[in-house]
């Protein structure tokens, strides 16, 4: 008997190895066939942009693709989110992934047979609508998830939850969005989420390549308004006035010494950007007022605090010394979290992504200053955020246009690698749990 159970322990793992190669080989294939109807989605969504909180026609498209596979369908979601549930055949976890909807307000520049012609009032401004980020190539790869995964429904142990989120960008001003609005109503309930994994396209990193960071991948982020009142007067008497200009002039370079001199750049980077500064109307005129929005990005709580309080000192004792009143409001319209992945889950995963894409293409990846409201989800529960390759293998990255450009540009025949990865994270984990 002894013999026998030692024998059984011995071929089990053989086993369960030979289902997940068939398994693996399948899905290859089914990923493969899909090629072109994803980048089909792709291109439809990259020709008909909306920006966030307004992606109807996007979520319809979505919505109408997973009921066609017999997935339970939830519309309306934070707005115009959609909410797919596909109930394998076999108990298991229940894994989330996650996809982002909205476009930008940028304007294309480069030509396409399907260019961006959308345009749209933004901030007061007439611009174009751009999928300048990658969320047309995110949502078209998890429909091929999503094809991929209900063809395999009866093998399927557990249930997957495909969420396709609007205003990953940030949801327009006065108004709530995004995955922090998800998280408020329960997307990662009813089935209770396990696990959760998005991807996001890089067109500064070679098709063919996925990388990858454990713990902060990418940062958390404060969008601030700094607003600068002091005295108009005539351009020729400036003695006569309190210039809210040559404040926020001193403000903004001083703001640089944070990173500077308060920062220990050996342990984390941390930025912060003023983008926008506004005052007066004409060439001769002292205005009364500047103001001026900026953004703050740092890796670790005490960063963000430090930085925080240095930024208010700053700005509010150099209007002082100048006779001015400053006021700084930070958070302005939006905070996200720091984007960290489940160290132990990393460790856990990295075997599904080598295997799917060769170990020699999976590589490490220094912190992003860039953020990601992905992040709200992997504060409830493990997640892991990558990146896939989207540019083309004989381009310079350095040269190559990146994200929130006219000229952003991705190789579509990275996409299949994206849907092989999701498929196999998703599966790979429900093995394990068995």
């Amino acid at each position: 008997m002894k013999k026998l159970c030692l024998i059984s322990l011995l071929i089990f793992p053989i086993f369960l190895q030979a289902q997940n190669t068939k398994q693996k080989i399948d899905v290859s294939n089914r990923a493969d066939a899909l090629s072109q109807k994803v980048i089909g989605w792709r291109r439809d969504f990259h020709e008909h942009p909306e920006l966030g909180n307004l992606e109807n026609r996007t979520a319809a498209i979505i919505a109408k693709h997973l009921q066609s596979l017999g997935i339970e369908v939830k519309t309306g979601v934070a707005q115009t989110g959609v909410v797919g549930i596909l109930v394998g055949g076999k108990p298991g976890p229940v894994v989330a992934l996650r996809a982002d909807m909205d476009a930008l307000p940028v304007t294309e520049r480069i030509q396409l047979p399907f260019t961006s012609k959308a345009k749209t009032t933004y901030n007061g401004q007439e611009v174009g609508v751009m999928h300048a980020c990658g969320h047309d190539s995110h949502m078209a790869i998890l429909m091929g998830v999503a094809e991929v995964l209900s063809s395999m429904k009866k093998d399927l142990a557990g249930t997957v939850k495909f969420i396709f989120q609007p205003a990953e960008e940030g949801a327009p001003v006065g108004e709530e969005g995004g995955a922090e609005l998800m998280v408020k109503e329960g997307v990662l309930q009813n089935p209770k989420v396990d696990v959760i994994f998005g991807l996001h396209i890089n067109s500064q990193t070679p098709v063919g390549q996925i990388t990858y960071r454990p713990g902060g991948t990418m940062a958390a982020v404060n969008d601030m308004k700094i607003t600068v009142t002091g005295k108009q007067a005539h351009g020729a008497y400036p003695w006569s006035s309190v210039d809210p200009i040559v404040v926020s002039a001193q403000i903004i370079n001083s703001l640089q010494t944070i990173v500077s001199r308060n920062l220990n750049i050996t342990e984390n980077p941390g930025v912060v950007t003023i983008g926008m500064i506004q005052g007066g109307v004409r060439s001769n005129i002292i205005p009364e007022k500047v103001e001026m929005l900026g953004t703050v990005r740092n890796f670790t709580p005490e960063d963000e605090k430090m930085f925080i309080e240095r930024i208010k000192t700053i700005a509010v004792k150099t209007g002082e010394a100048a006779g001015a009143k400053v006021e700084v409001v930070i958070p302005y319209s939006a905070h996200y979290p720091v984007t960290f992945n489940d160290i132990a889950l990393t460790e856990k995963m990295l075997p599904s992504l080598q295997s799917t894409a060769g170990a020699a293409n999976v590589k490490l990846k220094a912190p992003v200053t860039g953020a990601e409201d992905f992040s709200f989800y992997q504060e409830k529960v493990p997640g892991l955020f990558f990146f896939l390759g989207g540019m083309p293998k004989d381009q310079d990255p350095l040269k190559a246009p990146s994200h929130h450009t006219p000229d952003f540009f991705l190789d579509e025949s990275g996409f299949t690698l994206g849907v092989k990865a999701l498929c196999n994270l998703t599966l790979d984990y429900m093995g394990m749990k068995r």
